[in-house]
């Protein structure tokens, strides 16, 4: 997969990055990537192919509506999740996942409407601090749509486990992980963000002494500003 590279979603992940609303952190980002296989990707692809398609034979669910799909694409699309998630969190290792760990959401605008509720205290920020007429929301989803074409888009969520999760510090109050996969253009968008309590996130001290807060958890991420 490649990252591909776009000014609209730098901006908005420049602010992303970290939004202070308070007594809370918020961080987030989006990136986009192509489905075309190559290298290290293409020979993960085959590995996980057979696995993934063997496991299915013993999931507890009716293939045919699955959490990501029918049998005759559900393969495809998981594996192209996890290596989203590979390229985003390398640390980490999503070999592992099936479609019980994701949800097919109905349609962009359910989707939208999640997010769009998580992040009102960052909009609000964004509104003091960016000072455009243009909302954070709307940035953010003409952004989307303009590298996706938000209409052809299927969404699916990521639901991790505790052990498995990037989101899981001490403090997490809130996070959401969505995909938005554009078979059409082979093409998919990742779109992460949390929320931390200030009181309880992990603190390291600096050489002069000094406290400041650890952000360790976006390292993994391709954020530019």
């Amino acid at each position: 997969m490649k990252f591909l590279e776009y000014t609209p979603l730098a901006r908005i992940n420049a602010f992303l990055s970290h939004v202070d609303v308070g007594g809370c952190m918020i961080q987030g980002g989006l990136e986009a990537y192509s489905c075309k296989l190559a290298g290290v990707d293409k020979k993960l692809s085959r590995s996980l192919e057979q696995e993934v398609v063997d496991s299915l034979a013993y999931l507890p669910f009716d293939l045919s509506t699955s959490p990501v799909g029918s049998l005759s694409s559900t393969a495809r699309t998981l594996i192209y999740l996890i290596l989203t998630l590979n390229h985003m969190y390398p640390d980490y290792d999503f070999s592992m996942l099936r479609p019980q760990h994701f949800i097919k959401e109905h349609g962009v605008f359910a989707a939208k409407q999640k997010i769009d509720v998580s992040l009102v205290e960052a909009s609000k920020i964004w509104f003091t601090e960016v000072g455009e007429e243009t909302t954070l929301m709307d940035s953010i989803w003409n952004a989307i749509d303009e590298v996706m074409t938000l209409e052809d888009c299927e969404v699916y969520s990521y639901s991790p486990d505790a052990e498995g999760d990037p989101f899981a510090d001490t403090g997490s109050i809130w996070s959401f992980n969505y995909f938005f996969y554009n078979k059409k253009q082979k093409r998919i968008l990742y779109f992460s963000s949390r929320c931390a309590s200030k009181l309880s996130m992990d603190m390291t001290s600096s050489d002069d002494g000094s406290a400041e807060w650890d952000f360790d958890f976006v390292d993994g991420m391709d954020l530019e500003g």
